[in-house]
């Protein structure tokens, strides 16, 4: 998954020590919650090295699960998850999603409804308790052995989607399609069910011309975009630079902090 997760090169991966790149296979079943885990552990390893980290990522959720810690939720009978992954595979994943719109509307309002593992999380919560998945999001904060400065770069909304858009092409380039076509006997895989790879692999079934799938992967990716610019703009902790602002500025910032 090299193109399509824009792994860094190996300039980059030799230029700084990176953690998390292709550390797990497509076969591993791997949670936010492990996650967590993993990184808080390497942390309290790596501050003893040295007094400063630096993570970058765009999941929302991901960084809020080492910023702040996960909510604890509540087991449920395993049997439910099974019975939605029948009735994602039977009904698609359009009634799942109209499901969650009348058992949990805030958060189906916030998530990737095309994520299909966080979909089937959201409502296996909600059926298995009788309360809303966002009943249980009560963000209370975990006790951290580390402060954080939260940097985010901001752009023009049509500088943002113009990006993602040569992004894109430049990945259809560099043998996006190609890498989806190995991939493809996996597709039913929950590392896969993510914007890049769906599409694709709607075009290997028939459904979707090439030129398509590729419309389809910019529109999504604007769309995960705009989910992720939601999310962000709502933590009052992110300090916002426009993404043409001299490094020195931000380094500045955060000697300061």
């Amino acid at each position: 998954m090299n193109i399509g997760t824009a792994v860094p090169s190996e300039e980059e991966l030799l230029t700084i020590k990176h953690h998390f790149i292709q550390n797990r296979s497509i076969f591993d079943d791997y949670s936010v919650g492990a996650f967590e885990n993993d990184t808080i552990d390497l942390l309290d390893d790596l501050f003893k090295k040295r007094s400063t980290m630096i993570m970058v990522g765009g999941s929302g959720l991901y960084v809020d699960a080492v910023t702040k810690g996960l909510d604890d939720f509540p087991k449920v009978d395993p049997e439910i998850r099974e019975q939605l992954k029948d009735d994602l595979k039977n009904l698609g994943i359009e009634a799942l999603q109209k499901r969650l719109a009348v058992l949990d509307p805030l958060t189906y309002n916030q998530i990737d409804l095309q994520n299909q593992q966080r979909l089937i999380r959201a409502l296996e919560i909600s059926i298995g308790t009788d309360h809303p998945f966002s009943h249980f999001r009560t963000s209370k904060l975990k006790k951290r052995s580390f402060k954080n400065i939260k940097i985010g770069l901001e752009a023009e909304r049509e500088i943002v989607y113009k990006r993602i858009n040569q992004r894109v092409d430049q990945m259809i380039k560099n043998g996006l399609v190609e890498e989806a076509k190995k991939l493809y006997p996996f597709r039913h895989l929950n590392a896969l069910q993510t914007v890049g790879y769906r599409e694709l692999f709607a075009h290997f079934d028939g459904t979707l011309t090439l030129d398509q799938a590729i419309s389809e992967i910019k529109k999504n990716t604007r769309r995960f975009a705009k989910r992720q610019g939601t999310w962000f703009r709502k933590d009052p902790e992110i300090k916002w630079f426009d993404y043409t602002s001299d490094t020195n500025e931000i380094i500045e910032f955060i000697i300061d902090c």
